[in-house]
């Protein structure tokens, strides 16, 4: 016991060791670029294997928190001027002991797999350590044991964030998603920063539980207001909309899809959009006493959540279909906060983390195999239209992604089930209008998922029909021609495509799709073991990981709970969710597998439904109007006016100077007879004005 005691004198290691790599590998890159990158083993070896060391102390201390070991505060003194001290730290408790558990294995794993995946690009010593960097950013967020030091490690996950998703830099949709990113996700963290100003200025303190505490008194004598409470609580959740994709900050998370899929997993699973959830979780103690703030959160939440459910029904890229999955899970989550479901939703945050991260895994496996199909572009190793049958040469991938399905689903027994019945059992108990929204969506779940995986793995091979790539072709360079202009879609356009389409053809058409290297697979078959089973520790007539993780303040025996335990309220629940779950699949089969309904048919009679699917709820369009060419239109008039204004002001002092100037130079001749005329006739004019006056 002792041992595990002085480890936590060390838990500060977690967040370092990633750091270390990175910052030796970084190094490496800027002073000696050439040898650095000729290292490519060496380096990912190497970070790797101090991610994997954070990984094992990591569950090292996770399992003394299981065993009952106290939580564990380590801080220093940062800053201090009079009375004002700021402290900065790490604290391990069951909240942080599980996310460093979740944060390390993903990364882990996709570290694996990404030697696999970038092993052919040549940023791949790069690619590791931006990785290794984006771990340690969200690591020491997680111990941070304050709201000050989780903005800094907050801002640190943002930066992260664009070089990832930037990281092809030389592609123009990988540069707009990274500043997309970057500019949705500072509006945020203003929003953030103001209502932890705010906070402080209320409470004086930044530190959880006494914010929670000082905020309750001072609501309830008088001192502060409950709106203005709420005001500042909701600033707060301008942050973790941004960063978990909530609407309206959504917009960032599919076009983030550019970077390469090592990191869209990382991202999507247990880095970036878990800090949001992770930070109102955190940030519980403030908001429970707040019903205005937590009914704003929860129906944000289940907006998003049908949101992005109802938008990835018509998406046809892998990647793209499982960012708004990802974004609708997200909803799924905070709405369980917004509801007081603190437990259920760090539930589904965990579960989702693997099953998530293994379904985009497998999508960049697929990916890996269709590029010897159709080539390196990705528009088509993308478009699920040219999949169709991969199972027969992919069968761990399709296996994989099968399991990952039926868990987001919320099939029985898989993971996703118990933690996603759990939100909506505890939904229905706060609000049937909430319940109702996320009873919907799960149907929608089920059906756009196994679109997705018919689309992919059933059926028969697409990749090799000329007249399929020809399409996708012609439909890429309509969009292009939209934003390029008229002369885009021009018929020497039209047959330099089907002149490429048809080498592309010839090049590739004895090739078929081939299963990932073990590198790649073998994480994919880790990563189904908690998708399929982790569920079983939260089953609610034993529910070990809501005793483990309670709410701030609270404290619930296991026994009393299954003893108060209803069965027929669960089985009622439960068997509404399944039933739902099971129509989608059953709608999905009908239409992509079987092909009894025609879905172009039905699209076409439902032509407004679809087009507002298909164009993200004109959500992107109205921001381009309002934000980008208003913002455009305002830099136009601001210039108007500084150059007819602030310019002409300018000038015309100028001016004026000049005139003066070149008046007074005739004035000053030098000849003394000039000089004394001016006086005379200076002094005779002040004798007339005398005289008259």
């Amino acid at each position: 016991m002792e041992s595990i005691d002085a480890l936590y004198d060390y838990a500060w290691l977690v967040p370092v060791l990633p750091l270390l790599g990175a910052m030796v590998v970084g190094t490496g890159l800027i002073s000696y670029s050439q040898a650095t990158t000729r290292l490519r083993q060496a380096s990912a070896i190497a970070i790797v294997s101090l991610t994997g060391a954070a990984m094992v102390l990591s569950f090292v201390l996770f399992w003394s928190q299981l065993q009952g070991h106290e939580p564990f505060n380590r801080m220093v003194e940062w800053a201090s001027a009079g009375d004002f001290r700021l402290t900065m730290g790490y604290t391990i408790d069951h909240l942080a002991a599980l996310m460093l558990v979740v944060v390390t294995t993903v990364a882990f794993l996709v570290m694996v797999y990404t030697h696999g995946y970038m092993a052919h690009d040549p940023g791949y010593v790069r690619f590791y350590a931006y990785l290794s960097l984006f771990t340690s950013s969200m690591l020491g967020l997680v111990v941070s044991p304050n709201l000050l030091q989780v903005y800094v490690f907050w801002e640190l996950v943002g930066m992260c964030s664009y070089l990832l998703i930037g990281f092809w830099y030389d592609r123009k949709a990988a540069a707009d998603a990274c500043q997309k990113a970057f500019v949705t996700n500072r509006v945020g963290d203003f929003g953030l920063l103001l209502g932890m100003l705010a906070l402080f200025w209320a409470t004086g303190s930044f530190e959880f539980d006494i914010m929670g505490e000082r905020l309750t008194d001072l609501v309830q004598s008088g001192g502060l207001s409950a709106t203005m409470a709420a005001v500042f609580a909701i600033l707060v959740f301008l942050g973790p909309m941004a960063k978990s994709a909530q609407f309206p900050l959504h917009v960032w998370l599919p076009d983030a899809m550019e970077g390469p899929t090592p990191i869209s997993a990382l991202i999507h699973a247990a880095t970036m959009v878990a800090a949001g959830v992770f930070l109102v979780a955190r940030m519980f103690p403030v908001f429970e006493q707040l019903p205005t703030a937590m009914t704003a959160v929860a129906w944000v939440g289940a907006v998003t959540a049908f949101m992005g459910a109802s938008i990835a029904i018509t998406q046809n890229d892998i990647k793209k279909g499982l960012a708004y999955s990802t974004m609708s899970q997200l909803g799924y989550m905070v709405m369980a906060m917004g509801v007081g479901a603190y437990g259920a939703g760090l539930f589904h945050l965990t579960t989702h983390a693997y099953f998530k991260a293994m379904l985009f895994l497998c999508s960049g496996s697929v990916i890996h195999g269709m590029e010897g199909v159709v080539g390196h572009d990705p528009a088509l190793a993308q478009d699920m239209r040219l999949m169709g049958g991969l199972r027969r040469f992919m069968p761990v991938t399709a296996f994989t992604f099968l399991v990952g399905t039926l868990a987001i689903c919320g099939i029985p027994p898989f993971a996703g089930f118990w933690s996603k019945d759990e939100i909506l059992g505890s939904t229905f108990a706060v609000s049937p209008a909430l319940w109702a929204v996320g009873w919907i969506t799960a149907g929608i779940t089920a059906f756009y998922m196994f679109r997705m995986y018919f689309m992919t793995f059933e059926g028969s091979f697409r990749g090799n029909q000329s007249e399929i790539r020809q399409q996708l072709k012609r439909e890429e360079l309509q969009r292009l021609g939209l934003s390029l202009g008229p002369g885009a879609m021009n018929p020497q356009e039209l047959t330099l495509d089907s002149e490429t389409a048809a080498h592309d053809e010839h090049e590739h058409h004895s090739h078929e799709p081939h299963e990932s290297p073990v590198s790649m697979t073998l994480p994919l078959l880790i990563l189904a073991v908690p998708s399929a089973l982790l569920g079983l520790m939260g089953m609610p007539f034993a529910n070990y990981f809501e005793a483990f993780i309670h709410a701030p303040g609270e404290a619930m025996n296991l026994l009393e709970h299954a003893e108060a335990f209803d069965w027929q309220e669960f089985l009622v629940m439960a068997g509404s969710s399944v039933a739902i779950a099971l129509g989608g699949i059953v709608l999905a089969l009908l239409m992509y597998r079987l092909k009894v309904l025609d879905a172009g048919a039905i699209a076409r009679q439902i032509e407004p439904l679809y087009q507002f699917s298909l164009n993200k709820w004109y959500i992107d369009d109205i921001y381009e109007v309002v934000f980008v060419q208003g913002s455009r239109k305002l830099a136009k008039q601001v210039l108007e006016i500084d150059i007819r204004i602030v310019d002409g002001i300018v000038n015309l002092a100028g001016f004026v100077t000049l005139i003066s100037g070149e008046g007074l130079k005739y004035l000053e001749n030098g000849r003394a007879q000039f000089y004394a005329l001016i006086v005379f006739g200076a002094v005779l004019s002040l004798v007339l004005i005398s005289g008259i006056t």
